[in-house]
């Protein structure tokens, strides 16, 4: 059976910690290969929010690390399958380049060759507050195929960490590739009834 290829992009936005999570998500899924292509400004924010030794770590992980120059790479073409490409975090310089085709480096490359060819692309749009060039970037990428996915928290899971909150970000990027396995995001389950919100105690008390 073919393994999945998985390609995961990092540019130079805050938040690189993300992308080294959903690295070591996926290199432990059997089957998933993971190719990494991280432009220059990451590398720098990979050292100033995870320590020097990151990039070794995560590219031990994958499968194969692309230099962003090159633009010959496999990923470049349509004619190399892969399962679909996760940008984390994806400033908004390389929003900008993906929704206007500009496709002078790998990863805006790869990116581009992911929406001409109808494949998952997810986004994980890294910046606040947003200007309406941002907003619009965004409705174009979307209406392009993307995923756009704000690194937002969730917090009706009650995280107690840092940690625990980069994880459930990491797992939903993951389930917005749709790879042949089970969700790893930890579902919603609803919320339980309240007896004390009984439409007569509720009026009692607002009033």
């Amino acid at each position: 059976m073919m393994a999945e290829r998985v390609i995961v992009g990092i540019s130079g936005a805050s938040g690189a910690v993300i992308a080294v999570r959903i690295v070591e998500k996926l290199a432990a899924l059997a089957g998933v290969e993971v190719h990494l292509v991280v432009s220059d400004a990451a590398r720098r924010t990979l050292r100033l929010e995870h320590g020097p030794e990151a990039l070794a770590q995560i590219a031990a992980l994958s499968h194969r690390v692309y230099p962003q120059a090159d633009i010959g790479a496999a990923i470049a073409s349509g004619s190399f399958p892969v399962s679909g490409m996760v940008v984390a975090p994806c400033s908004m310089r390389t929003l900008s380049a993906i929704a206007t085709g500009h496709t002078d480096t790998l990863l805006s490359r790869a990116a581009d060759v992911q929406l001409k060819e109808r494949r998952r692309l997810v986004l994980l749009a890294r910046e606040t507050p947003l200007h309406l060039g941002h907003l619009r970037n965004m409705c174009t990428v979307t209406e392009m195929g993307a995923i756009v996915m704000p690194p937002v928290p969730a917090f009706y899971h009650r995280p107690q960490t840092v940690a625990e909150i980069v994880d459930h970000l990491a797992a939903r990027a993951i389930d917005l590739l749709a790879l042949s396995r089970a969700p790893m995001a930890r579902p919603w389950q609803g919320e339980k009834p309240d007896t004390d919100l009984s439409p007569t105690n509720q009026s009692k008390e607002w009033t």
